[in-house]
């Protein structure tokens, strides 16, 4: 999918969804976007607004993730990727279920 604007630079994303959900997604999108070119993108663009306004309600968290999260880890004592590799071994040792 790609989303265009004249002020912002294109970016393309490739999702992967249920035959049915394409399906009524195209559908609806061409029905109220039109069957010309940029209809999907324009209701791709539309669909994932809405969805990450929705989750930023439902969190209840709105503004900057790093600054929310800067000095959550002031008291660690080994670098970024030895943590990484560290809780990688962790969740790599938990039961799926």
């Amino acid at each position: 999918m790609v989303f265009c604007s004249f002020l912002f630079r294109c970016l393309s994303l490739k999702v992967q969804v249920d035959k049915g959900v394409e399906r009524r997604f195209r559908e609806l999108a061409m029905r109220r976007f039109g069957f010309g070119k940029g209809s999907l993108s324009r209701a791709s663009n539309e669909a994932f607004l809405m969805w990450i306004s929705n989750v930023e309600e439902a969190s209840g968290f709105s503004g900057d993730p790093v600054e929310a999260i800067d000095g959550l880890l002031a008291n660690v004592k080994i670098d970024s990727v030895k943590l990484q590799h560290k809780v990688g071994k962790i969740w790599a040792s938990q039961p799926t279920t």
